[in-house]
């Protein structure tokens, strides 16, 4: 079996030793930080909408096989939480681009939802 490799030259770089550094073709993904909390605890609760991710679910034990991680701040804490529901899911992806906002977390019946 032959194999080929492929030889890659750098150009000049800007960490002036002849080598990219990651920063010079990374984009971050923000960073979500904040005590984990269970949705069960922030429902009926005041707090704002900081921040929001939605990712594929390793699970898939909902429709949409995303999961979403929602960073809020309550009484200026900073707190994360991971669900599985369609319906913030798709209320972030209708309203995320309005972050930061106001909302509370309510149950209905077996869903939640923002109000």
């Amino acid at each position: 079996m032959v194999t080929s490799a492929v030889l890659r030259v750098a150009p000049a770089t800007t960490s002036g030793r002849g080598f990219f550094c990651i920063s010079d073709f990374a984009t971050p993904k923000p960073v979500l930080d904040g005590d984990k909390v269970r949705i069960d605890d922030l429902v009926n609760c005041d707090l704002v909408v900081i921040g929001y991710r939605i990712e594929k679910s390793r699970f898939s034990k909902n429709k949409s096989g995303d999961y979403l991680t929602l960073q809020v701040e309550i009484d200026g804490k900073r707190q994360i939480v991971f669900t599985g529901s369609d319906v913030l899911i798709d209320q972030m992806r209708e309203y995320g681009s309005e972050v930061p906002f106001a909302a509370v977390i309510r149950k209905v019946n077996r869903f939640y939802t923002l109000s």
